[in-house]
């Protein structure tokens, strides 16, 4: 595989009078003087957001450079390589390392027709295109990319071929033993010690997505994924068949890992790694197609064929309140948007979110249950989940016109005053705190009933807050970064600030935080330090070698998954690895963006570096929701 980053010749069209950068320690004043670094061998680099701009204000590109620049021009050329705009390089934004010591923005808000453009600067490799287009236009694109990933990532029968050539995989989970959680090695590591213990089955839990790279399958990521997708189903404009589709899948595997007779909740298909007796490997072992596992017999791979399947709890006992609470979500949202073709279908959904619900263990919680190992995915939060399935609930019954509305829009309100007591200020939008939608879609039911009492006032505060999270970040960073992308998920981070913004416009109408949302959108697709659109397929120069298993021995790219980026640069101090066997080499050089390392985070475009290149779907799904217009 392998990428090739777009180098446009520094050769100028006739006619165009580009300022060139002037060099530090010259004495030359901005727009005067030499090529840049003809007198001290600087360098530089335009970042643009590859997906494109909408005209709004804020709308900027990114000039990194070895030596001072302030006030050098700048200019966009459009497809012809005709001037369409001129201007000068911003203040000093900071350094972001040794070799780039100077941030400049430089404003594109004037740039409205729309059109192809790109930046140039003399002496600088041209900027990667982009489009100048209205926000819908712009988002739609990698909003239905982002969709057909989860496509790609189906498990079971009914699988779409697709661009990948998928086939159906993993039949045998149609009749799966259950087990007892297994014992592990230690507190970071996901390797058992001793045998599996049956308990039960045989239960049907084939079909849903895949969780990222590998081939596991998880009820705390999907109901968070599926939730996003019927809410951005509910909130489009118009209704997208294609998303609609996909969010049922999503909702029919989640309806198998309810056993409503049970009352059971299954919450993992597959062990990740085998046993330290090495009588058995797991997921994480073998790189290979998924259909594989179907007709493999080879000794100690009994669990790649017949994929073991773990509970929450035990049968009829209190669920894990983070669970129960995005799972119930998940459902009381589709139902909300079933209620306009399907009522039947709806009230279906509304009784299964119900019975989830009431199932939560509200009192004494100790550590959550997230997946096996708990640190695959170490969730401390729950009042937001909480909150977040009574307030789908809330909606869910108004639309249906059920009773049971008030009760639940009170329960909301309760678990929206104990998250802020006891969990706000310190995350903001993503799989670990789903408080920006529990506390946007509380105050829509609470405006849908007003006998009610509910703080809207405080729940527009904490909308506030978290975005004020990412706005402190930025303002130090020369990037105006909301993220912290020295640590995991720094991209589904910036992707749920964004969505966080637009849900504050909607709640409050004050449009503040939106030149700071759509900044963040501008990071996530490539006016980053790496000049990396973190969404595969997006933008001249995406992500192309994430640590996806069917991408990577298939050879086609796994477009519309969205990567973990940047991540602590500590984490490859001992460099990747060998690649496992049947893993094809990606990329075929060296590290192109080593050179980009920097304020402690580093990021690797590799088959191997699952820390920064691997997409999985609560990425892809949070994504598609920012995208939402």
């Amino acid at each position: 595989m392998g990428t090739f980053r777009r180098v446009i010749s520094l050769s100028l069209a006739a006619g165009l009078a580009v300022t060139p950068l002037t060099a530090a320690g010259t004495g030359a004043s901005p727009g005067s003087g030499g090529e840049y670094g003809s007198t001290g061998g600087g360098v530089g680099l335009i970042r643009v957001n590859q997906l494109g701009y909408s005209g709004a204000a804020g709308a900027a590109a990114y000039l990194m450079t070895s030596e001072a620049a302030a006030g050098v021009r700048f200019e966009v050329v459009d497809q012809r390589g005709r001037r369409v705009l001129s201007g000068r390089a911003g203040q000093d934004a900071g350094s972001w390392n040794a070799t780039y010591q100077h941030v400049y923005r430089l404003d594109l808000s004037k740039l409205r027709r729309p059109g192809s453009y790109r930046v140039k600067v003399a002496g600088v490799p041209t900027s990667p295109a982009f489009a100048i287009g209205s926000e819908k236009r712009l988002l739609e694109g990698p909003k239905t990319k982002a969709v057909n990933f989860f496509t790609e990532q189906r498990d079971g029968a009914n699988v779409v071929a697709g661009a990948l050539g998928r086939k159906p995989a993993h039949l045998t989970d149609r009749a799966a033993s259950v087990y007892e959680w297994p014992t592990f090695a230690g507190p970071d590591t996901d390797q058992t010690v001793g045998e599996l213990q049956r308990i039960g089955g045989p239960v049907d839990v084939e079909g849903g997505w895949y969780d990222a790279g590998d081939y596991l399958k998880f009820t705390h990521i999907a109901a968070y994924s599926d939730s996003l997708l019927w809410a951005s189903a509910r909130d489009s404009r118009r209704l997208d068949g294609k998303l609609l589709k996909e969010a049922r899948h999503g909702l029919d595997w989640l309806d198998k890992m309810w056993d409503e007779r049970s009352k059971t909740l299954y919450i993992q298909v597959g062990v990740g790694t085998g046993n330290v007796e090495e009588t058995f490997v797991g997921d994480h072992d073998v790189w290979r197609l998924p259909e594989a596992d179907d007709h493999d017999n080879a000794p100690g791979h009994q669990f790649l064929k017949n994929r073991p399947v773990f509970r929450a709890a035990a049968p009829g006992k209190p669920i894990s309140p983070n669970l129960a609470g995005r799972t119930a979500a998940a459902f009381a949202l589709a139902a909300q948007v079933e209620a306009r073709t399907s009522p039947a279908r709806a009230r279906r959904h509304l009784e299964t979110a119900a019975a989830i619900y009431a199932q939560a263990q509200t009192t004494n919680v100790q550590q959550l249950v997230t997946s096996l190992p708990f640190a695959f995915y170490p969730e401390s939060n729950w009042r937001d989940d909480l909150e977040l399935g009574a307030a789908e609930l809330a909606l869910a019954a108004q639309k249906l016109r059920d009773p049971r509305a008030r009760g639940w829009l009170k329960a909301a309100q309760y678990w929206a005053g104990e998250y802020r007591k006891h969990e706000a200020g310190g995350d903001t939008l993503n799989l670990y705190d789903v408080s920006a939608l529990a506390h946007a879609d509380l105050i829509r039911a609470a405006r849908a009933d007003r006998r009610v009492p509910v703080d809207v006032i405080a729940l527009k505060s904490d909308l506030a807050a978290q975005l004020e999270i990412g706005v402190k970040r930025a303002a130090s960073d020369p990037f105006g970064a909301g993220a912290q992308y020295d640590n995991f998920d720094a991209v589904p981070h910036a992707f749920g600030l964004a969505a966080t913004a637009r849900l504050y416009r909607e709640a409050t109408g004050d449009r503040r935080y939106d030149a700071f949302g759509a900044g963040q959108l501008s990071w996530t697709f490539g006016a980053n330090p790496w000049g990396v659109s973190f969404m595969v397929g997006v933008g001249e120069n995406s992500a192309s070698c994430p640590h996806h298993q069917i991408s990577n021995i298939v050879d086609k790219p796994a477009t519309g998954a969205v990567v973990n980026g940047p991540n602590s640069a500590d984490l490859f101090a001992d460099g990747l690895g060998d690649n496992m066997e049947n893993m094809k080499p990606c990329p075929a050089g060296v590290d192109r963006y080593e050179q980009f390392t920097g304020r402690g985070s580093r990021y690797v475009d590799d088959v191997r570096s699952w820390q920064a290149s691997e997409p999985a779907d609560d990425f892809t799904a949070i994504a598609v929701y920012a995208l939402t217009s």
